[in-house]
């Protein structure tokens, strides 16, 4: 769980570096509602770039960013709307735009849930300790972004097969960086790397987005609601809201679904992963391409039993679509199809991961024969920002993207997109999956039996976690409040 007990002597540490480096930390309610964070840091993020390494833009991790490079204000949440010629079907899918946090990827929201909790608390000391990020992707990115702000050290682990930006980027922001074999589904070697850190004699807190719960609340109390206010905005009278598509990385994003279906008590939460590593659908294990989703697992935060679909995705779709989506003979080709200029010019702003979540939407309205009166949710967790060596890699593999490659690609992996490997999950196919936690995490990773029977059968095992929002933020307020900035 989150544990909350202060350590007064580490607490005072901590204050005293907030003090030093002039840190305030907004409570997960401000992040929620930006309104509520103080005009004069407003004011002065007027002249501060949206991933300047500047400790004020700990209070642009929102999904309200307005949608500028730099000196942006607060708005309402940045969605887009897929347009029928791009999914081929009747529902209306929604998705929220990861590109306007800090560092253009959501994770630098999900890295603060686990950081933020320990700073209060006293748990961690940024003067002296280093902060440990293991990852497949953003996370680690995000965990690093966090750590520079708030003033302490930083250690990022990811695959060595990740894209060449995220280790450029992260060169001039973490401390160090570890690359562990493989690439994303090679999630064990970086547990490996972590319990060697642990046994190295090094003062370090590592922060595990796969079993740190602050990871779920993040999502549960920030992702949730902004998913509401969009749902708020959209819908009309005879809409209804069907359910929520996410490929799991870490599952932390999959709490939104959480917050929606105690909204939304008819709705779904489908949970998607690569068919090249079927984890949940088959017990399966395997390599993929599609970057940010961990596999051969099953994460510990992930709420299994409120899950009500697995998916999964062939991460050729994906990859065949980034270039649809990017190459100039893609956007000439659908454009030809009638997709606006103004919807082309956004599709950058749907990384690897995002375009499977979106041809999730897909599967999931074709299964369920959605009409226009249904809406689907899902996420950009980032953009192309972060895969410009992809499409590089792709064309020196394949040759140029032609019209005839676009044709090719849009009536594949779009149009003929089909509900093949999709399993909705009954009482027993949700166990089954459940019960895979027990081999890495209780055998290996030394979680108890108890809780993990816990996780299943205590109906209050999982709102108690949600119930910490708000002891969160009352620590956060103290914090502030002796940091003394006013």
């Amino acid at each position: 769980m989150i544990d909350l007990t202060v350590n007064e002597s580490v607490l005072e540490s901590a204050v005293t570096v907030a003090r030093d480096r002039s840190i305030r930390i907004p409570t997960f309610r401000q992040m929620r509602n930006p309104a509520l964070i103080p005009d004069s840091i407003k004011n002065q993020l007027s002249d501060v770039g949206l991933w300047d390494l500047n400790p004020l833009n700990l209070f642009r991790i929102t999904w309200h960013n307005e949608p500028t490079a730099s000196g942006g204000g607060f708005g309402k949440v940045n969605y887009l709307e897929i347009p029928k010629e791009i999914s081929g079907v009747d529902a209306r899918i929604i998705m929220l735009e990861g590109k306007w946090f800090p560092t253009g990827a959501h994770k630098v929201g999900a890295a603060f849930g686990c950081l933020a909790p320990r700073l209060v608390t006293g748990q961690f000391d940024p003067a002296t300790q280093k902060a440990v990020w293991p990852s497949t992707g953003n996370y680690c990115r995000g965990g690093a972004y966090d750590s520079n702000l708030l003033g302490c050290e930083s250690i990022a682990i990811l695959p060595e097969g990740m894209s060449q930006e995220r280790f450029q980027w992260l060169e001039n922001v973490a401390g160090e960086i570890i690359k562990t074999p493989g690439s994303e589904s090679n999630v064990k070697e970086i547990f490996d790397k972590c319990n060697e850190l642990r046994a190295s004699g090094q003062d370090l807190v590592i922060f595990n987005q796969f079993d740190e719960f602050g990871n779920y609340l993040w999502h549960y109390s920030v992702t949730g609601p902004a998913m509401v206010e969009v749902l708020n905005e959209i819908m009309g009278a005879g809409d209804r809201f069907a359910g929520v598509t996410l490929t799991t990385g870490s599952a932390g994003t999959i709490g939104s679904g959480d917050y929606l279906k105690q909204v939304y008590p008819t709705s779904k939460i489908v949970a998607g992963e690569a068919t090249e590593c079927p984890t949940m659908i088959l017990n399966g294990f395997g390599e993929h391409r599609i970057e940010g989703i961990g596999d051969k697992h099953i994460p510990w935060v992930h709420n299994i039993r409120n899950t009500d679909m697995a998916m999964a995705i062939d991460d050729e779709s994906p990859m065949s679509l980034i270039r649809l989506f990017n190459e100039p003979a893609g956007q000439e080709y659908l454009a030809k199809l009638g997709v606006s200029a103004d919807f082309i010019e956004k599709l950058p702003l749907l990384g690897i991961s995002g375009v499977a979540n979106m041809l999730m939407a897909i599967k999931f309205a074709k299964w369920y024969e959605l009409t226009g009166n249904d809406i689907v949710m899902t996420l950009g967790t980032d953009s192309m920002e972060m895969y410009g060596s992809r499409i590089k890699e792709l064309r020196q593999e394949r040759g140029e993207f032609t019209a005839s490659d676009a044709a090719g690609a849009y009536h594949q992996h779009l149009m003929g997109q089909s509900t093949a490997n999709t399993q909705e999950l009954g009482y027993y196919e949700r166990k089954r999956i459940h019960n895979l936690k027990y081999y890495t995490w209780v055998e290996q990773q030394g979680k108890t039996h108890d809780e993990i029977q816990r996780q299943w059968y205590d109906a209050d095992y999982w709102t108690n976690i949600q119930a910490l929002v708000d002891p969160i933020d009352e620590l956060i307020d103290q914090f502030n409040q002796r940091v003394g900035l006013g």
